[in-house]
């Protein structure tokens, strides 16, 4: 048990200083760029396949990358996408059905041993708090499978619920006339 701890604060502890090594990156060279490029995320002047390429280039991990990062240790691949919050969530819930589901083990050994009649409803919980965990990694690939798709979907969008039932959605599309 203490060694499995050990490894979770660990992997913990190496994820807070990669992220701290990420470099800041350098402002572009506008000496050679055209003045309706150097507004940001400007796409004026491109075919749609053009577009959707330079979309696509400024996505910080593809959807399968983010996918697997999050299959493998919920939250990566939150991180990865700036879903800080999200990523907490998925690591609180696998700190917590891992720790339980560790306590219910070493329960079901001393159950075990003791030649308890409890043994078979600990073995249940154990198993529970592992459907759990299994449960937890797979909702947390694909919230950020479909967060790496929805990266640039316009954060302009509102919804809310009605009163008497409903929800209204609004989105609102900045114009600007020259």
């Amino acid at each position: 048990m203490r060694r499995m701890l050990v490894v979770l604060v660990a992997l913990l502890s190496v994820s807070g200083r990669l992220q701290a090594q990420d470099s800041i990156p350098t402002p572009p060279d506008t000496s050679t760029v055209t003045p309706d490029s150097l507004v940001p995320g400007s796409l004026a002047g491109l075919t749609p396949l053009q577009r959707d390429s330079a979309r696509n280039a400024a996505r910080p991990v593809s959807p399968l990358g983010a996918l697997g990062r999050s299959i493998l240790i919920p939250g990566w691949g939150q991180a990865k996408l700036n879903r800080k919050l999200t990523g907490a969530i998925f690591i609180t819930v696998e700190a917590i059905s891992l720790g339980m589901a560790i306590k219910a083990s070493n329960e079901l050994d001393y159950l075990r041993r003791t030649q308890s009649t409890r043994a078979d409803a600990k073995a249940n919980e154990r198993d529970d708090w592992l459907v759990i965990l299994g449960f937890n990694h797979l909702m947390a690939g694909l919230e950020a499978y479909v967060s790496a798709h929805l990266w640039d979907f316009p954060p302009d969008l509102k919804l809310q619920p009605m009163p008497g039932g409903g929800v209204a959605g609004s989105v609102s599309l900045p114009v600007r006339i020259p």
